[in-house]
């Protein structure tokens, strides 16, 4: 893995993390991850060698450390960059297989609903997902309108750390 990679698994795992998509032991294995990928701060470190035990009290004080010597945001909870966060990390799963299309746009409509404007055409998609036997689309062809959907999403740069 790239230390680029690293840095977008990490930030991930951390906008996951905040809005409660993860636990904190997901976070510790990232940090693991991107220290072997050659990312390497003192704050990184620490996080990296809490255990499965420690994680869950831990990560919430080194967490914000380790993302800031990186150059990474940390976003508080129930922050519309924090939900953007997670939007585009689940695009980023998603794409990488460990969601389907459908599995995808029903996470994002269930968590944002159609408030979240970054998010509105997902959920507009998981709707048309449930009233596909009455219409003339096919699960193909919203697939792939999702799939282009989570490429606009996952495109986007990993933000500077600063105001969320």
């Amino acid at each position: 893995m790239s230390t680029q990679a690293a840095a977008i698994a990490l930030q991930d795992h951390a906008a996951l993390w905040s809005m409660g998509e993860i636990g904190a032991s997901d976070v510790v294995n990232a940090a693991c991850d991107a220290l072997v990928a050659g990312l390497d701060t003192p704050a990184l470190r620490i996080l990296a060698a809490c255990t499965r035990a420690e994680a869950d009290y831990d990560v919430h004080d080194l967490l914000p450390e380790a993302l800031d010597e990186l150059g990474l945001a940390f976003y508080p909870v129930g922050s519309e960059a924090g939900q953007e966060a997670v939007a585009r990390a689940l695009a980023r799963r998603m794409l990488a297989g460990e969601l389907t299309p459908r599995e995808f746009t029903f996470r994002i409509h269930q968590r944002h609903g159609h408030g979240l404007p970054l998010t509105e055409r997902l959920a507009e998609l998981d709707d048309e997902y449930d009233i596909l036997e009455y219409g003339d689309r096919t699960v193909d062809q919203v697939d792939a309108e999702v799939v282009a959907e989570a490429r606009r999403l996952a495109a986007h740069p990993l933000q500077p750390s600063g105001p969320a």
